[in-house]
């Protein structure tokens, strides 16, 4: 497996744990299923809104958009375009710092862990370790291919 079908399978898991959590925000989930920590505080703060929409649906968005352009770049017509790649290093360093910020307010402010949002925010460092994996093991194929040339 690529570290770019590595991250489409990723964004995949992410994009059904927001589509999850979202799905209860919105009431069509009348209680989550959470083993350990306490979803439904952290998912009726104040702070699971983000600019008037739920963060998990804003979460949606990410994925579907990490998810687009991993799949873009395991083609063959998409997997040179630099703009492509830069977009995939972009949107996962945003995801991860993003995550980690919705970590701290879960840990220091709300006082409440979300298994579900915890995955998530693993989810999304874990994307942006394999764009930048992905980002070195380019660099190191175009050095390659210029020094042989």
């Amino acid at each position: 497996m690529t570290k770019r079908m590595l991250a489409a399978l990723l964004a995949l898991v992410g994009l059904l744990i927001a589509t999850y959590l979202t799905l209860f925000k919105i009431g069509v989930i009348g209680q989550l299923v959470c083993a350990v920590g306490s979803c439904e505080t952290v998912q009726t703060s104040k702070w699971a809104t983000f600019i008037g929409l739920p963060v998990a649906a804003w979460g949606i968005g990410y994925y579907v958009a990490v998810l687009a352009v991993a799949v873009g770049l395991t083609t063959e017509r998409w997997e040179q375009a630099r703009g492509l790649q830069l977009a995939f290093l972009v949107l996962t360093a945003w995801g991860a710092l993003f995550s980690l910020w919705l970590t701290y307010l879960e840990l220091f402010v709300i006082h409440a862990i979300c298994q579900w949002c915890v995955v998530s925010a693993i989810l999304a460092v874990a994307l942006f370790v394999v764009a930048v994996m992905d980002r070195k093991a380019i660099s190191h194929e175009a050095s390659v291919m210029t020094s042989e040339a």
